[in-house]
């Protein structure tokens, strides 16, 4: 259920103690919602919470396909990041593992999903740690619950500024 901010309410599953999971309404077409993760153009504008910015040194998007990054935050610390692609359902669904680097034993898997809700479309990230501990580790050493919601609030931001719309609500 939408609450009046664009976030959704998570469902749960079997693995809801290794879990995170955030979903928002964003104000724009599915089709350009999900190219807004597959080009390294737009990534490179939005992706990251608030006050992030991100260096690609290598972008193929394809199943197999690596993203290499930097993320820099805003005190100066620079965070190297690992994402391979593991499943590519256009304009459906990202499957991808995300670590700081190829081979990393905490690396994460994510799926995002893509549906289209009327004019909107209802995007949600669920990442499944490898345990509960690298989980809650996430949450309260780097602020993934919010971070996360930041990172879809720029997409929803980025996508506005495309579309003219209010995404960004």
């Amino acid at each position: 259920m939408k609450d009046s901010s664009g976030w959704e309410a998570p469902s749960q599953s079997a693995t809801s103690d290794q879990e995170i999971v955030i979903s928002r309404s964003i104000d724009a077409p599915r089709d350009l919602v999900f190219e807004a993760f597959t080009k390294v153009r737009h990534l490179s504008q939005w992706w990251g919470p608030e006050g992030f910015t991100t260096t690609t040194r290598s972008f193929e998007f394809r199943v197999d396909g690596v993203w290499d990054f930097v993320m820099h935050g805003p005190d100066g610390t620079d965070y190297p990041e690992w994402i391979t692609w593991t499943e590519l359902t256009p304009p459906m669904r990202i499957a991808m593992l995300h670590g700081e680097y190829r081979g990393d034993p905490n690396a994460f898997e994510s799926v995002l999903t893509f549906e289209t809700d009327g004019e909107a479309t209802l995007i949600e990230m669920r990442t499944v740690f490898p345990t509960k501990e690298l989980r809650d580790e996430a949450i309260e050493k780097f602020g993934a619950i919010e971070g996360g919601r930041q990172t879809l609030g720029n997409l929803a931001a980025y996508v506005a500024t495309i579309t003219g719309t209010e995404a960004a609500r």
